[in-house]
C-alpha cells in the first residue's frame, strides 16, 4: 500500500526552483520523490534548489537516500521534527539545513 504524499514544485520570491514535499516518504513513495527531486534538478540548471520538507511527517532510509545525490545542489527547509533526523545522517554537514 502507498503512503500518501503530494510533490509540488514551483519558485521561491528569490526565484529558485522549490519542490515541495507533504505527507510522508517512505519506501512505498520514495521513488517518485526521487524522480521529483531529479526533476527539480534539471529545471534549475546549474544553481541551487530547494526542497521544502516542513510538510513532512514522515521520512525513512528511502526518504533520506533519494536526497544524498543532491546534496550539492539542495537547500533543506524542514521543520523541527525532522531536524534532528537530518543532523544525525549527516545531510547538516553536506548541504544547507533550516529550519522553517
Amino acid at each position: 500500500m502507498s503512503t500518501d504524499l503530494t510533490l509540488t514544485t514551483g519558485r521561491g520570491e528569490d526565484g529558485a526552483v522549490v519542490l515541495a514535499a507533504t505527507g510522508e516518504i517512505d519506501m512505498s513513495n520514495a521513488r517518485a520523490f526521487s524522480a521529483a527531486l531529479d526533476d527539480a534538478h534539471q529545471e534549475a540548471a546549474d544553481t541551487p534548489f530547494v526542497v521544502d520538507l516542513t510538510r513532512v511527517e514522515y521520512l525513512d532510509s528511502a526518504g533520506l537516500a533519494a536526497l544524498f545525490p543532491h546534496v550539492e545542489r539542495i537547500r533543506l527547509i524542514v521543520s523541527a521534527l525532522l531536524a534532528p533526523l537530518l543532523t544525525v545522517a549527516g545531510l547538516d554537514e553536506l548541504t544547507t539545513v533550516r529550519d522553517a
